[in-house]
């Protein structure tokens, strides 16, 4: 295996392997990358113009029971900052983007086993009625895994009522890593790649489009990136429902994990390929 050869499949339309992608990973330039990126891009979709959305990201809830280490926005219950916004707050906070040109909401949480299903159906239904302009793109997977706890439903089931209640949109938060390996040091309470991927795949099936996540910058390595990044290709290939594919960075400020690797107090510089860069994790 060269470059060279990976570089023709590429140009040559061919999908490269698990294998390929891990030895582009470690050893490819990130512009080089770049490049056979934005060959692709223009592949499959021609035109020279991209578009986008305006949003905002509240959160109804910071209670949280599953003490994510890489997180610094729950609480407790009862813990000092721990909040739970009502319905009509929301409806508010929602009429007030609307009227700011927002056109999409991103909703999500803690996970809260005290919040009764009923509240998430009635906000999503409020939602559609009240503020028709905004768009629901609410509740990551492990909400929904909390919803099918506190409801007695099947995941389908609850899928199924939000549906029913007007959401067609999930986020794709929840994913992290798609790497059981990493999951369990940094989110060991919140479910494993499988069922991530599962959620995934019955909204779809249901007809929901969701968007996929990928945090990076914290305990992976280049093999658990690839892991995540084939995970997600194959249950696209089946089902076509990911709308958008969003990288974003760990940041360490007041979280647990930096606590634990006191290096990320000092320093914080990431890539995915350290040729480029020094790569502090790993």
């Amino acid at each position: 295996m060269t470059l060279e050869e990976i570089y023709q499949k590429v140009q040559g339309g061919v999908r490269i392997s698990r294998e390929e992608g891990l030895f582009l990973l470690k050893n490819t330039e990130l512009l080089d990358l770049g490049d056979m990126a934005n060959e692709i891009r223009f592949r499959k979709n021609p035109k020279q113009w991209v578009t986008y959305l305006l949003d905002t990201n509240p959160n109804y809830s910071n209670v949280c029971n599953i003490d994510c280490i890489f997180c610094a926005f729950y609480r407790h219950p009862g813990e000092e900052g721990a909040y739970r916004l009502s319905s009509d707050q929301l409806i508010h906070k929602f009429k007030e983007a609307a009227s700011q040109g927002i056109t999409t909401v991103l909703l999500q949480g803690g996970v809260d086993p005290t919040i009764p299903f009923d509240y998430y159906l009635e906000l999503v239904e409020r939602t559609v009625k009240e503020v028709p302009e905004i768009y629901p793109h609410f509740f990551s997977t492990s909400e929904i895994i909390a919803m099918s706890q506190v409801s007695g439903l099947s995941i389908h089931g609850v899928l199924e009522k939000l549906w029913e209640k007007g959401l067609r949109s999930i986020p794709g938060g929840g994913a992290e890593i798609l790497s059981d390996r990493v999951k369990k040091k940094i989110s060991s309470k919140k479910g494993t790649s499988a069922d991530w991927l599962n959620i995934m795949r019955i909204a779809q099936k249901i007809g929901f489009k969701t968007t996929a996540t990928m945090m990076y910058g914290h305990l992976e390595t280049d093999e658990d990136i690839v892991e995540h990044l084939e995970a997600i290709r194959g249950l696209q290939d089946g089902t076509g429902g990911f709308t958008a594919f969003i990288p974003w960075s760990f940041k360490p400020g007041n979280t647990p994990l930096e606590k634990i690797i006191p290096r990320y107090a000092r320093s914080y510089t990431v890539c995915t390929n350290d040729r480029l860069l020094t790569r502090l994790f790993g």
